[in-house]
């Protein structure tokens, strides 16, 4: 219905806003109210224009009076015959004037001049007026602008008794004391006019009022259209439509609700109570005013869905309208739809909730999680072992593995997870696991080939309360990944052919995303194993360096950082960190690419900034082949750390290559980051690279890293590196415990980029480790050298070596002085090995070749060769190295390795 008080509180709004039209109240009031103003102002101007009128009228009968009373009064014409008028008149006028209650009274001679004047001034000057009319015996009455102003003047004649005019007396007022007067009357007329016109309007505005009651404040169109909603909402609407008076009687009842209810023709006005084809429970609705919404309420055979409303406004009597609704047919297919609109929510839900990670163990508690209770009480889910680790199933199922249970409690008999099952052939598992399609057991009580997989575990489930099994396949690709199980018990009914649809549609939803997992867990198990082939798996023995490391894949999948330790001649080891910009299979075969380069470089021994810039060209020369090719789309970028120590002279070399910056731990806890020179990314090109050189105390960790460490969405990289300090600040830590502590500090969860860490703690070798000679350019001097190393071997316990060292030395010295420059030097470390080293300053390298039979010589270094375990050429500052290795005895290695811990030299 029609909320007629809003209507008219809205309706009222938009006329004073100007914005709308106008109720019809507020027309007719406009229309009285203009009428009203014009009558008023009509009868006002009426008064002023008749007040003037008088006031003039007035003032010329006065005047004429006056000067006629005047003109006649006895004496004037013997005092105008005398020899001085003004002297007798003067006094008579000012007197006549006084008592008339004119302006002036002046008397003139048949000529116009003055005898008198209220100015006496004027006496005796011309007459401003006209005097015609008055010399031929008429009265003249005129206005003029005389000395007083503006005048109103009436001449009248004075006649001697023989009836000829002997003089003229004038009278009159001024014309602004008449408008005096006038005002004086205006002030009662508007008064009276206002009085007027505020009765009339007041009359006007209760007329309104009472006709905007009526009208409720609509306008014509409004009124219009009420109408005619009102004639639709009576015949046309196909909604039943009642309103109910504050006393319980039926005011309204639209064609609709008289179908809907079988009313009868007078139902209107009569009490609702009284009318016998209401259902009581409806008729006790309508009268008691309370609000209801979408209620039921049975009408015959008719179930009617009914919305009540109160109609009282601004405190008027109580009153409700209702609206009927047939909703007989639609009742029966609201549970329908109720039904389809929660599968289809349950579907929507589970594209959105299952298959959120690609973990295979994730995705199946998803699905069992998402079942419950919205299918089945209870949810299993059970996988082919090969499933979980990636790999195709066997095809049958008699090794599942139970990987997710949910319900709606946790005390069930079900079989638990991880629990491996091996179902028979009769069980409904193994008989959908066969033919992937689902089975239903709608009463376990009765299903023997159930019963038979574990007699004691089915009575248990049975006297539980669970009675009905739905069995699902995990079907995808056509491969049978597993089953899902629902369950129900007491609190359901058995399943049917809907719920087995529905089972079937989400059970194929969450197949798709575990197959994707187990796809993406047998890649990534593919991919971590190649990276981890390509790191090393043991770190090769040496003594300068006690190395701890970590490596930790990314938890999205495999990357390009890497680690090393490279044993380097001299007892000097190279330390190796590396990082492949991106990740997946591309960035671990990268980093494989530059590792074995990094090995193959170290052989030669280069300097830190060599390497690198031999490094920078391989990874350009790979881009540029990659980027050729449809391959792969090239390397991103590449950062690389390279470090070489030296225990004997306790000096550590260092280059990087966009890498960030080592940790230096001394042995009193305290961490810096040492500077160096920041190189470009591996395969830029056109910038050299530097070496910093430190010398490191014994004991000292150096801590080399990738920015998996530090580095991390949620924190900036200065905390990570402070983060990295704290953790270092440790003193007494050995490199293993600082591996932990640095991982728990920055790692406390899985990380997302990959992180290589490596630590080590440096050693150095003792004086009696080390021997030196410095060696004349003279052949005899080499007997001598012979003879001192000899002593020095027996010195150390090493006289089996004795033959074979003094071989290699008379070789390699004898090349020195013969081809080379000075200075020569002879130096023998003894650690895991016997190290022999020539030095000389000249950088021309020796090649070893194989001499013919005739060759007088040329056989010097092949016998070196021959003998030493190893043998080599290194470059330095002054000139050339030539070294030779030699394994020791168990023994002897035995003594030498013996004691870990770091030592000092002097």
């Amino acid at each position: 219905m029609v909320d007629h008080s809003d209507r008219s509180r809205s309706g009222s709004a938009r006329s004073l806003s100007g914005k709308g039209p106008r109720s019809v109240a507020g027309q007719v009031f406009i229309l009285q109210a203009v009428v009203i103003v014009l009558l008023v102002a009509g009868a006002v101007l009426a008064l002023v224009l008749q007040s003037l009128h008088d006031a003039e009228t007035e003032a010329k009968n006065v005047s004429v009076a006056t000067a006629q009373s005047f003109a006649h009064s006895p004496g004037i014409v013997a005092a105008l015959k005398s020899p001085d008028p003004s002297k007798v008149l003067q006094p008579l006028t000012e007197e006549a004037r006084k008592l008339a209650g004119v302006d002036f009274i002046v008397v003139t001679d048949t000529h116009g001049t003055r005898y008198t004047h209220p100015r006496p001034e004027l006496i005796g000057k011309k007459f401003i007026g006209t005097i015609e009319p008055s010399l031929a015996g008429r009265v003249h009455v005129e206005t003029v602008h005389g000395p007083l102003g503006r005048e109103v003047q009436a001449v009248v004649p004075v006649n001697a008794p023989d009836k000829s005019v002997v003089g003229l007396v004038a009278a009159g007022l001024r014309v602004e004391n008449i408008a005096s007067v006038v005002d004086r009357q205006l002030l009662v007329i508007f008064a009276s006019g206002a009085a007027a016109l505020v009765l009339a309007t007041g009359g006007a505005a209760l007329v309104a009022k009472r006709l905007r009651r009526q009208t409720h404040g609509l306008d014509p169109a409004q009124m219009t259209h009420m109408y005619e909603h009102h004639d639709a909402v009576l015949h046309s609407v196909r909604e039943g439509v009642l309103i109910v008076g504050h006393d319980g009687r039926l005011l309204l009842a639209n064609d609709e609700a008289e179908r809907l209810l079988d009313l009868p023709p007078d139902a209107q006005g009569r009490p609702v109570k009284e009318l016998e084809s209401l259902d009581p429970a409806t008729a006790e609705l309508l009268v008691s005013g309370r609000v209801a919404t979408d209620e039921v309420y049975l009408a015959g055979d008719r179930m009617l869905v009914v919305n009540q409303r109160r109609t009282a406004r601004d405190g008027s009597p109580l009153g409700t309208v209702a609206t009927l609704r047939d909703s007989t047919q639609l009742l029966a297919l609201s549970g329908k739809v109720e039904t389809t609109n929660e599968r289809l929510k349950l579907l929507y839900d589970a594209g959105v909730g299952i298959g959120t990670t690609l973990d295979v163990t994730r995705t199946a508690k998803e699905l069992a999680e998402m079942a419950v209770p919205r299918i089945a009480d209870f949810v299993t889910v059970d996988l082919a072992a090969p499933v979980l680790h990636g790999e195709e199933p066997t095809g049958t199922a008699a090794d599942m593995r139970r990987t997710a249970v949910s319900g709606i409690r946790d005390d069930h008999p079900l079989y638990p997870c991880d629990e491996l099952i091996s179902y028979l052939p009769s069980t409904p598992q193994a008989r959908g696991f066969a033919t992937g399609r689902s089975v239903m057991v709608p009463d376990l009580s009765s299903a023997p080939e159930w019963r038979a997989q574990d007699p004691e575990r089915t009575d248990k489930i049975v006297d539980y309360g669970i009675h009905s099994l739905l069995t699902t396949p995990l079907l995808a690709r056509g491969v049978v990944l597993g089953m899902a199980n629902f369950w129900r018990s007491r609190e359901a009914g058995a399943f049917d052919e809907e719920d087995r649809s529905l089972a079937e549609e989400l059970v194929a939803r969450a197949a798709v995303s575990i197959d994707n997992a187990r796809r993406y867990t047998r890649e990534h198990a593919l991919a971590v194993m190649l990276q981890r082939s390509l790191l090393p798996r043991a770190l090769p023995e040496q003594n300068a360096l006690d190395v701890a490391h970590r490596y930790l894949p990314a938890q999205s999948g495999v990357s390009g950082d890497w680690f090393d330790v490279i044993p380097l001649s001299g007892n000097r080891v190279a330390l190796v960190v590396g990082d492949v910009v991106g990740h997946g299979l591309h960035a671990a075969a990268t980093m494989g690419r530059l590792r074995t380069a990094v090995h193959n470089f170290s052989t030669l021994d280069l300097p830190p900034d060599e390497l690198l810039g031999h490094l920078d060209d391989l990874v350009d020369r790979i881009d540029k082949e990659e980027g050729s090719t449809d391959v792969g789309a090239g390397i991103v970028g590449a950062t690389c750390l390279y470090a070489i120590y030296d225990p004997v002279s306790r000096h550590c070399a260092m280059a990087r290559a966009g890498h960030h910056l080592p940790a230096l731990v001394h042995p009193d806890g305290s961490v810096e980051f040492p500077e160096l020179p920041a190189g470009p990314l591996l395969g830029l090109g056109g910038m050299p690279f530097k070496t910093a050189e430190l010398d490191l105390a014994v004991g000292a960790q150096l801590v080399l890293y990738t920015d998996g460490l530090i580095e991390d969405r949620a924190r900036d990289i200065d905390v990570g590196m402070d983060l990295l300090r704290q953790a270092l600040s440790h003193p007494g830590r050995s490199p293993e415990q600082h591996c932990q502590a640095v991982l728990d500090a920055l790692l406390p969860t899985q990380a997302k980029d990959d992180v290589a860490l490596l630590i080590a703690r440096t050693r150095a070798l003792s004086a009696d480790q080390i021997a030196k000679w410095d060696v004349p350019l003279d052949p005899a001097a080499v007997a001598g050298i012979r003879a001192a190393v000899v002593e020095k071997l027996e010195d150390w316990g090493l006289s089996e070596l004795t033959f074979t060292t003094e071989l290699i030395l008379s070789e390699l010295v004898t090349n020195a002085i013969r081809h080379a420059s000075a200075p020569v030097r002879v130096r023998l470390l003894r650690d895991r090995s016997l190290i022999c080293e020539v030095s000389d300053g000249s950088s021309t390298s020796p090649h070893l070749r194989y001499a013919a039979a005739t060759d007088e010589g040329g056989r010097g270094l092949f016998l070196v060769s021959r003998i030493a375990e190893n043998w080599g050429t290194r470059y330095t500052h002054e000139g050339k190295v030539i070294w030779a290795q030699q394994p020791l005895s168990s023994s002897a290695a035995g003594a030498n390795d013996g004691d870990p811990s770091p030592t000092s030299s002097s």
